[in-house]
């Protein structure tokens, strides 16, 4: 009798499996009605944490935006919290997907602070605190060096 071998299998398995995935997301619409103009496409447009634009993110962390304070301001310059009394974290050399979705927590009253909550939603309520905005800011403190670090290399 002969053992029949499938040495491709786990591969097989994975491509299914994703297949099915993109099946089960096939029936939901992230397109924009025909008539909705070039606003409402641009509203649904999917925005991730690696899509910012650091050079845009360091113009607008230093801009009022809406009239309400710059990053800096709290942040300190480039990110790096300004003095120990000071109760802004330091931003500069954090991760840039953990800034991405923190930002958008403030923004959409998932994650509560004194002071970060209602500026950003005061900064959404202006129209200045939109995905893209958030991933130009997080793509421009995650490139600047700071006191942060990880554990890497760490013995």
């Amino acid at each position: 009798m002969t053992k029949r071998v499938f040495p491709h299998a786990p591969a097989l398995a994975l491509a299914l499996a994703a297949g099915f995935g993109l099946v089960a997301c096939g029936g939901q619409s992230h397109e924009a009605p025909a008539d909705a103009g070039a606003e409402a496409h641009k509203a649904v447009a999917h925005v991730s944490a690696t899509d910012g634009d650091a050079a845009r993110g360091e113009k607008l962390s230093k801009e009022k935006l809406g009239g309400r304070q710059a990053c800096v301001e709290c942040h300190g310059d480039k990110g790096n919290a300004p003095s120990a009394d000071m109760a802004a974290p330091m931003l500069a050399g954090q991760y840039q997907d953990y800034l991405f979705h923190t930002m958008q927590a403030y923004r959409d009253g998932k994650r509560d602070n004194a002071l970060m909550t209602s500026h950003a939603k005061g900064l959404a309520e202006s129209g200045h605190f939109d995905d893209q905005t958030i991933a130009d800011l997080a793509a421009y403190f995650a490139s600047q060096s700071g006191g942060l670090g990880d554990l890497h290399g760490v013995k």
